[in-house]
């Protein structure tokens, strides 16, 4: 499955709206600064707080096939 750039900015931009309206907060694993625009919380709190409650509420699916469940053609592979 893929996602695309587009699907990237919006990934960035919902995950700073959750981080502002304290949807995702910090924990003992991961002190980040709520303020801090450049570095946000790690994947494993992004994870936890925001994907994994999304993808569930839509039918426990990965996120790029939440995105396009037709699926996408991969030019670029990158994993975490």
């Amino acid at each position: 499955w893929c996602v695309t750039r587009a699907d990237l900015e919006d990934f960035r931009r919902r995950v700073k709206e959750s981080v502002a309206a304290g949807k995702i907060v910090p924990t003992d694993l991961d002190r980040f600064d709520a303020a801090d625009d450049k570095i946000g919380p790690c994947i494993h709190t992004v994870n936890e707080q925001f994907i994994k409650p999304v993808t569930l509420e839509a039918g426990r699916m990965s996120w790029a096939l939440m995105r396009h469940p037709e699926g996408l053609e991969c030019d670029v592979f990158v994993t975490h």
